[in-house]
């Protein structure tokens, strides 16, 4: 998916601490089921570990790291697509939705997998693609050999608009793809073009054929059936246009002048490009499926885009009967080139109030980066004067906490647990992204946050006994990596543990109900926490300097992200983004 959507969105959900607990609990009531509050931890499998030394990560490498992703606590693994594909768009253009791409391994090494996860009660979550399919697919070559084919009505084919001076077709209307350019191709075998939403390489399907629903939700029971605990739908708010194919409107500038976008294009508002009706009685449909199968089957959707209002008709509103988990809550602000977001507390106050008062009770989604986002240092690249921030560790603990200790389900990326930073290349010809070829240098593309896993100091970081690797290796693995970091008691990665048991074992943290809190102190994100007669809140300092909580009541400190006493007169002072939970006795 694509990283400069409409809006950068952020969400992750929490786990807990195995600080002192309010209240424990081994398992949950029978009544929740898994994916609520879970931590769900995304895996980029060219990036995560190399058992092949061929550069490139595999499934088996997912599977020689269970050990490591069950200490950290984490419920589920989320793969991103691993099946056959000429990997135009790494795997997002599939040319065979029900196997594994030798890059990877095979279906063999898949089930093992599954097994072993199950064995530590670990669940596997994959990323299906619904809107598109690699050129390369059977049903692509067969849609193109003709107009009056079994297929030929499987992807989105149209007429030119007619033809310019030169004889040349002239695309149906000025749509543009997530990638840059035209989202049209001219195809010369059968005189049309076809449309996609992404690269040429990636023709959308036609849903508004019934076979295409039926073939595809037969690929998905195929998963089901396999054993999979829940799928990731990819980019489903596009996977439906305006049947009337109109132009899009134009995007201005304040003088009503046409702008251009990041690949120099004029820039179109892509309104018309998804979220229309069909999506949520095509969501219905699906999660009748997905409730039909044993187990709590999770059914989660990439929704970008919408209001809060959109996002709880994601959920269903009050019938709860579409998506279990919307992927976008927004909590913090993108700047204008989609580097970083200001860390405004006051934005993240509101939009986490947001997410447990206006969704008519369904789970929140809270998710902070992934493999189309820079990663969580973006909140570090400067502040509101345009000056770097100088403690980006403080900052990514005290997200963490924002993140892990309010009421929802948290969607990490590899690496967030030991602050892996964003790798930009630094030179056109090292990337090897689609978009950042097309929008170099404004935008660059989303191999900075794809880099490999850094998991210690020897050969590429513990990730590939290879003599090279897919992408560099970040320069900050020296220090940066899990060995390091499992013996230094106040690391990011034990931070995250901390935060981690703490949601998975204080049913306080993990059920309870949330009240977000506007306090004195507007610099300070507050936050309370109720399950029964159990209360904690939560502080975070969003500010670079020492910031006073008034409290005079009686407390217990649960944890903190930072070393040292805070007890002053009439309350706790927090050091610069620094963040605690307190036990209210």
């Amino acid at each position: 998916m694509k990283k400069n959507l409409r809006s950068l969105f952020l969400g992750l959900l929490l786990s807990a601490t195995a600080l002192p607990s309010l209240s424990l609990a081994k398992t949950a009531p029978a009544e929740h089921p898994w994916w609520e509050s879970a931590t769900i931890y995304e895996i980029y499998p060219r990036s995560f570990q190399d058992t092949k030394a061929s550069g490139t990560g595999d499934l088996k490498g997912i599977t020689q790291r269970l050990d490591y992703l069950k200490s950290l606590g984490i419920t589920a693994i989320w793969i991103t697509p691993f099946y056959p594909s000429p990997g135009v768009d790494f795997g997002y253009d599939i040319s065979n939705c029900e196997d594994v791409d030798p890059l990877y391994g095979n279906l063999k090494d898949f089930d093992n997998l599954l097994a072993e996860a199950k064995k530590r009660n670990i669940k596997i979550v994959i990323d299906v693609v619904l809107n598109q399919t690699s050129d390369k697919h059977p049903w692509f070559e067969e849609s193109r050999k003709s107009r009056n084919n079994p297929k030929s009505d499987y992807y989105v084919w149209m007429d030119p608009k007619g033809f310019d001076k030169s004889g040349k077709p002239i695309p149906p209307n000025n749509w543009q793809n997530w990638f840059g350019h035209t989202a049209w191709t001219y195809d010369d075998q059968r005189k049309q073009f076809f449309y996609h939403d992404y690269a040429k390489e990636q023709p959308d399907l036609n849903w508004r054929n019934p076979a295409v629903k039926d073939a595809m939700f037969k690929m998905i029971r195929f998963w089901l059936d396999r054993g999979v605990d829940g799928i990731r739908l990819d980019s489903i708010f596009t996977i439906y246009e305006d049947p009337s194919f109109k132009d899009e409107p134009y995007l201005l500038d304040k003088n009503g002048n046409k702008t251009l976008d990041a690949f120099g294009e004029t820039a179109t508002s892509q309104v018309l490009q998804g979220y229309q009706p069909e999506l949520h009685p095509l969501m219905r449909d699906l999660r009748k499926m997905f409730d039909s199968y044993p187990g709590s089957r999770a059914l989660i959707g990439e929704t970008y885009g919408m209001d809060i209002g959109g996002l709880d008709a994601w959920y269903g509103g009050k019938d709860h009967n579409e998506l279990n988990l919307p992927m976008d809550v927004i909590l913090g602000i993108q700047d204008q080139d989609n580097n970083f977001v200001h860390l405004d507390v006051s934005q993240w106050r509101k939009n986490l109030n947001d997410a447990v008062t206006k969704i008519h009770n369904s789970e929140p989604l809270l998710v902070i980066d992934n493999h189309d986002n820079l990663r969580a240092d973006r909140f570090c690249a400067k502040d509101f004067g345009g000056k770097p921030f100088a403690n980006c560790t403080d900052i990514q603990k005290m997200l963490a906490t924002v993140l892990f200790a309010s009421r929802s389900s948290v969607l990490m990326y590899y690496g967030d647990e030991i602050g892996m930073s964003t790798n930009t290349p630094q030179r056109v010809e090292d990337v090897r992204d689609p978009e950042g070829k097309a929008g170099w240098p404004k935008d660059k593309g989303r191999d900075a946050e794809r880099t490999p896993m850094q998991w210690d100091t020897t050969l590429n970081a513990g990730f590939s006994k290879s003599p090279t690797t897919w992408l560099p290796v970040g320069a900050s693995y020296t220090s940066v990596n899990v060995d390091a970091e499992e013996i230094d008691p106040n690391s990011m990665l034990n931070w995250y543990k901390n935060l981690i048991s703490l949601k998975n074992n204080n049913l306080l943290f993990k059920y309870g109900s949330q009240e977000v809190i506007e306090g004195n102190n507007s610099q300070l994100l507050i936050f309370k926490r109720v399950l029964g007669n159990k209360k904690a809140i939560v502080i975070n300092n969003f500010s670079g300097f020492a910031q006073k909580f008034d409290f005079d009541g009686q407390a217990k400190i649960l944890t903190q992200s930072f070393v040292g006493n805070v007890k002053t007169v009439g309350g706790y002072l927090l050091p610069p983004y620094g963040a605690m939970i307190l036990d209210l006795q």
